[in-house]
């Protein structure tokens, strides 16, 4: 990717105090802020990483967003995973190209994103028309229209065409709903993740979990803590990102565990 930054192109804007502003340039507009005007002129054929003057000579920094920018400025339909739950999903769900991946409920797109980045291929199912639009357009801005992103306006507790998929990634109130359908959709070896922002609902997936072929079953949540270093003053920084939900995952067997001598379950 070359450094100049063209119009069409989405950047961020940070001013002095850290604030974001997510923008895409084109020709003869202006950004309004209230430390002033920045002419779109002005950043497009700059250099990333410049600094930008707006009519009151406040300066702005210019960069192409990260994908962590896009996901936390992004219109939402829904509310989305936060990246460090995004980062943790890549890694517990094994995401790697060309993957055919199941994703139920897709909110804003944040995960849909993630996967597409990490070169999975998804079939996507989505109960509400608004929310798969707005996936589909944050989908689409972020990362073109050359990718296999299928999202139909369907229930996934009602059913899953499909044997042979090799992840299904769960974003939904009630994904034990959706256990036994995962049987038989999810190839043997194949992970299932959920994604649930309380202990009780993610109990019962685990007590579904194991009444049908999955192993190896495990639930956690991501803290993430910043620290505050400037000189000799260095301290965790006051505020976190704290709870935000638990990922739990789980390995499609071939039998289930109690047809096992040794259950795989931990």
């Amino acid at each position: 990717m070359k450094s100049t930054l063209d119009a069409g192109e989405r950047v961020m804007l940070i001013d002095a105090k850290d604030r974001r502003y997510l923008i895409t340039l084109r020709p003869d507009a202006a950004f309004h802020t209230h430390a002033g005007i920045v002419q779109h002129n002005d950043v497009i054929g700059s250099v990333e990483g410049s600094l930008i003057s707006s009519n009151t000579e406040r300066s702005f920094l210019v960069l192409r967003p990260t994908l962590t920018d896009v996901v936390l400025k992004m219109p939402r339909g829904a509310q989305v995973i936060y990246p460090k739950d995004l980062g943790a999903i890549l890694l517990q769900g094994d995401i790697a190209p060309d993957q055919k991946v199941l994703e139920a409920g897709v909110g804003s797109g944040a995960l849909s994103m993630t996967l597409l980045r990490a070169g999975a291929r998804i079939t996507a199912y989505e109960i509400r028309e608004d929310f798969a639009e707005h996936a589909k357009q944050n989908v689409r801005d972020m990362l073109g229209d050359d990718v296999h992103y299928d999202v139909q306006i369907r229930d996934v507790t009602q059913g899953i065409d499909g044997d042979d998929f090799d992840r299904i990634l769960l974003d939904m109130p009630e994904p034990w709903a959706v256990v036994e359908h995962a049987t038989t959709a999810l190839r043997p070896g194949g992970i299932l993740l959920a994604y649930l922002p309380t202990i009780n609902q993610t109990q019962l997936l685990r007590e579904t979990l194991n009444r049908y072929a999955f192993g190896l079953a495990e639930t956690v949540e991501i803290l993430r803590r910043t620290w505050h270093v400037d000189g000799r003053s260095v301290r965790p920084d006051h505020r976190m990102v704290a709870h935000t939900g638990f990922l739990t995952s789980a390995r499609r067997l071939a039998t289930t565990p109690r047809d096992q001598s040794v259950s795989p379950a931990r």
